[in-house]
């Protein structure tokens, strides 16, 4: 449920008070930015063609752009929904940190990391970095907003094309939010655009993956009626060590007429 880039919130605390090091590693802020730290088609068959070719197949991305990310993503059937869908924005750097920041002790148990340990990246970077995956259809980083205010956070990455389109989902809720049906909604209404809508990357599958004690996260799925299919060993880098995860999954054809709908259905 987490994402390493809650560290920028730090650094940029650390230079908006006027300190010349991050408070977290003692090392200075990059000028440049103000801040930053530096932690921071053709089957198998017996004629031989190569198994290689197949699984080339299966990996490929699509030539041309495949995102055609929206200005905004609404619950679709569901016309008075608290919570909507827009992309994060370089715009939003204040109050984005705001709230990662705010909200560090809560989500810092799911804290995924970098297992190479690479520097850090500032919050402008990781914009280009956003922008660059959409236009090459890697993934796409969305705000939910909650009355005109930044209440978490959800992302669509690990974009898998030819045979398989597959994504993965993650997510992370203000805890001042939390309990209020908003991190559901928000997977359903990705879900939605992800498999449903044309500006979407139309995938066949949606995972989900969870360390075993994420009560909360495990609800969320159940709640958007993804099936759990197991677990998987050493599956992310998370706190500084490789930890097991659960796995649940969306398929396109669970929800036909909408993941948004379904669940506000079965909530009614």
């Amino acid at each position: 449920m987490g994402n390493s880039l809650h560290h920028v919130a730090r650094c940029r605390r650390a230079a908006a008070k006027g300190g010349c090091r991050c408070v977290v590693h003692g090392r200075r802020p990059r000028a440049a930015n103000g801040w930053r730290c530096d932690r921071w088609h053709d089957r198998w068959h017996n004629g031989g063609v190569s198994v290689f070719h197949h699984l080339r197949a299966a990996f490929r991305h699509d030539p041309q752009p495949l995102l055609r990310v929206p200005s905004v993503i609404r619950a679709v059937g569901v016309p008075d929904a608290p919570i909507m869908l827009r992309p994060l924005a370089a715009d939003d750097e204040e109050e984005w940190c705001e709230v990662r920041w705010r909200n560090d002790e809560w989500l810092s148990p799911w804290e995924s990391g970098d297992p190479m340990h690479g520097p850090g990246i500032s919050y402008n970077e990781w914009m280009q970095r956003l922008r660059a995956d959409e236009q090459a259809g890697r993934g796409a980083t969305f705000v939910i907003e909650h009355r005109m205010r930044i209440v978490g956070q959800i992302s669509l990455g690990a974009i898998c094309y030819g045979s398989m389109r597959t994504g993965t989902i993650g997510y992370w809720m203000d805890e001042r939010c939390a309990g209020h049906g908003f991190a559901p909604l928000a997977v359903a209404m990705l879900a939605d655009w992800a498999m449903h809508d044309d500006s979407g990357p139309r995938l066949h599958r949606l995972e989900i993956a969870m360390l075993p004690v994420n009560d909360r996260s495990r609800r969320v799925a159940e709640k958007v009626g993804a099936a759990y299919e197991g677990m998987r060993r050493a599956y992310m880098y998370v706190n500084g060590e490789w930890r097991d995860h659960r796995v649940y999954a969306l398929l396109a054809g669970d929800a036909p007429r909408g993941f948004a709908a379904r669940l506000m259905r079965g909530a009614a």
